[in-house]
């Protein structure tokens, strides 16, 4: 098979490719009054479906120029008004989250054919609890973080894995202690739209929009 005769096929492969979902409804007489109730319960049956990785969430930011950049990455807090995740904070998402600061986040969940979207101004976390984190992670996690110069050019792999050798030399048996750049994200939750995968097209989108402290629920046509 040749190029073109791949590059169509493909094509045409790709565009009969659907989906008709049926494994849930999503009423607004059913909500509660704050969606993070509602978020933790669909979080707590991705987990409970088996979904890989439910925490994983592609993460959009934009730089100085406006030009947008999204990447996955995995909250690892729920608070009442806001999720958490943690990074290098001279990576390129750190970057633009200094410019600006402000993200918007989806979760997927297959298995249940439903969609998060979050969206809210975005502050780092204290030192102190980025700390707290940092000491809760694998020691391999915690010396990759000394080790990688995320988003920088890499000369091979072959940099990369004596790096992580050098700072696992340098430290060995001793305490690693949290990196100064790098540390915890707070999202401050200013829109969440809730979507199930429904018959036809027809899908359920409810979108929670928060003002002052009380949060407006209401439906959007799919």
């Amino acid at each position: 098979m040749n190029r073109s005769t791949l590059a169509n096929k493909v094509q045409r492969d790709v565009s009969s490719l659907r989906e008709n979902y049926t494994k849930g409804g999503l009423l607004e007489e059913e909500l509660p009054d704050h969606p993070i109730k509602l978020f933790k319960e669909w979080f707590d049956e991705a987990v409970q479906s088996g979904t890989h990785e439910p925490n994983a969430m592609a993460l959009a930011t934009t730089d100085a120029d406006g030009h947008a950049n999204v990447r996955y990455v995995l909250m690892k807090g729920i608070k009442e008004n806001s999720i958490q995740f943690y990074t290098n904070y001279e990576s390129d998402k750190g970057k633009e989250l200094s410019v600006n600061p402000y993200a918007s986040v989806v979760f997927w969940w297959p298995e249940l054919e439903r969609q998060v979207r979050i969206r809210g101004s975005v502050e780092k976390m204290s030192e102190e609890k980025s700390s707290a984190y940092f000491k809760s992670r694998p020691r391999g996690s915690q010396i990759g973080a000394w080790a990688s110069d995320q988003s920088r050019l890499a000369h091979g792999r072959e940099e990369l894995e004596e790096r992580f050798k050098n700072e696992e030399e340098k430290y060995g048996v001793e305490e690693i202690p949290k990196p100064p750049f790098w540390g915890g994200y707070e999202i401050h939750i200013e829109q969440v739209e809730f979507w199930q995968g429904r018959p036809g097209r027809l899908h359920d989108r409810v979108q929670f929009a928060r003002h002052e402290s009380k949060w407006e629920k209401k439906r959007l046509q799919p």
